[in-house]
C-alpha cells in the first residue's frame, strides 16, 4: 500500500514537472526565443501562454526586454575643433527590434549588447563635436548635433538587432582648465569694450564741452561788443547834449558844472582841501545865494557832424547750427508789458527859439 502511495506520487509529481516544463508565457513587455538543441526555431512577440516540448533539454525559451531601454554616459570628454575640450552627458534610448539578431549577435545579453553601444556612442559624439567650433554646442546647432549622433549609431547598432530611438544631449559644459581660460578671455572683451565705449563717451564730453565754451565766449564777447557800443553811442550823446547846452547859453552850463563839482568836491570823504578864497574854484561862492541872470540871446544848438553809432549787422550763421546769433539786442520790458530798447541814434532836438529882444529904456 505505501509502496503504491509512492508510485503515485512520483507520478503525479512527473507529470506536474512535463505539465510546466512544457509552457511559458509572455506578457507585453517581454518577448521570447525558442531554442531547440541551441537552434533558434521560434520567436514569440505577441502575449500570451505558449507550449514546447518539455524539460529544458530539448526546447529552451529565453525572455528578452521589448521595452524602450535606456544607456547612459557621463563626464565625457570630448575636444572641439579649436582645441577646446566639453565635458558631455548624454543618453540613448533603443529596443530591441530584431531579436533573432540580437541572439545571433549579442548572445541575447545586454551587457554584451550595451558594451557595444557604449563604443558606438562615444565614438559618434566625438565625431560630431569635432565637426564644430567652441560655442556649436550652446547654440542651435544643439538639436542637429543629437540627430547627427543618432544617425551615426544606427546603422552600427542595426547589425545587433537593436533600433536606435533617439540620443539626448544632457549637459555640455566646459572643462575645468580650459573654463578658466575662457571666463579670463571673455572678461578681457567685455573690459576692453568697457573701455571703448567710455572712451567714447569721453570724446564726445570732450567735443561739446569744447563746443559749449567756444559758444559762451563768442557770446560774451559779442554781447560785450554791443554793450560797449551801446555804451558809446550814449556817451555820445550825452556829450552832443552837454555840448548843445554849451553853445546856447555858456554862463549856465559854467554854473552847472561849477556846482556838480562842490557836489564832489565837498563831500564828506575825510580830506583836507586848501584853497585861497580869491580861487577860481569859488567864483559863486560870494554870490550870496543869487543865480546868473539868464542868458536871452541863445545861441544856435551845435550839430553833430558824425553819424550815430550803431551796431554792425553780421551776415554769419548761428554758432555751430545750434541757433545761437552771433549778437542780439537786448531789450526789457516793464511791468506795463512795454519794451524797453537800447537807444541807437538821437536825433537832435530843435533850437530853442530866442525870445524878442526888449527895447532899451531911454533916458
Amino acid at each position: 500500500m505505501n509502496n503504491r502511495l509512492i508510485v503515485i506520487g512520483v507520478v503525479i509529481l512527473a507529470a506536474l514537472y512535463v505539465f510546466f516544463s512544457s509552457i511559458y508565457v509572455v506578457n507585453e513587455r517581454e518577448q521570447a526565443i525558442v531554442m531547440r538543441f541551441g537552434q533558434i526555431t521560434d520567436v514569440r512577440t505577441e502575449p500570451g501562454v505558449y507550449f514546447k516540448i518539455p524539460t529544458d533539454i530539448v526546447d529552451s525559451v529565453q525572455i528578452l526586454e521589448d521595452r524602450l531601454l535606456r544607456y547612459d554616459i557621463a563626464n565625457m570628454r570630448v575636444q572641439v575643433s579649436g582645441n577646446a575640450f566639453y565635458q558631455v552627458d548624454a543618453f540613448l534610448t533603443y529596443k530591441i527590434s530584431d531579436a533573432r539578431r540580437f541572439r545571433e549577435r549579442a548572445t541575447g545579453q545586454l551587457s554584451v549588447a550595451e558594451a557595444r553601444i557604449g563604443a558606438s556612442l562615444d565614438a559618434a559624439l566625438r565625431q560630431v563635436y569635432g565637426l564644430r567650433e567652441f560655442n556649436a554646442a550652446l547654440s542651435d546647432q544643439r538639436q542637429q548635433m543629437m540627430q547627427e549622433t543618432r544617425d551615426l549609431i544606427r546603422p552600427d547598432l542595426a547589425e545587433l538587432g537593436i533600433n536606435v530611438v533617439d540620443v539626448r544631449i544632457l549637459r555640455t559644459d566646459l572643462d575645468a582648465d580650459v573654463s578658466a581660460t575662457t571666463f579670463e578671455r571673455m572678461r578681457a572683451e567685455r573690459l576692453a569694450e568697457a573701455a571703448l565705449l567710455r572712451a567714447r563717451g569721453q570724446e564726445q564730453a570732450q567735443s561739446l564741452r569744447a563746443i559749449a565754451d567756444r559758444q559762451a565766449v563768442e557770446i560774451v564777447a559779442a554781447s560785450t561788443r554791443d554793450a560797449e557800443i551801446i555804451r558809446g553811442t550814449g556817451d555820445a550823446e550825452r556829450n552832443r547834449l552837454f555840448a548843445a547846452a554849451y553853445g546856447q547859453d555858456t554862463e549856465f552850463f559854467e554854473f552847472y558844472r561849477s556846482m556838480e563839482a562842490y557836489k564832489a568836491a565837498l563831500v564828506n570823504t575825510g580830506t583836507t582841501m586848501m584853497l585861497s578864497p580869491d580861487s577860481e574854484f569859488f567864483k559863486y561862492f560870494g554870490s550870496n545865494g543869487s543865480i546868473p541872470a539868464a542868458n536871452p540871446n541863445l545861441s544856435t544848438p551845435i550839430q553833430p557832424t558824425a553819424a550815430p553809432i550803431t551796431a554792425p549787422a553780421s551776415t554769419e550763421p548761428a554758432l555751430d547750427g545750434l541757433g545761437i546769433e552771433e549778437s542780439t539786442v537786448p531789450t526789457l520790458t516793464l511791468e506795463d508789458g512795454s519794451q524797453l530798447s537800447p537807444t541807437v541814434g538821437t536825433d537832435v532836438p530843435p533850437p530853442v527859439e530866442a525870445p524878442a529882444p526888449t527895447p532899451a529904456a531911454t533916458p
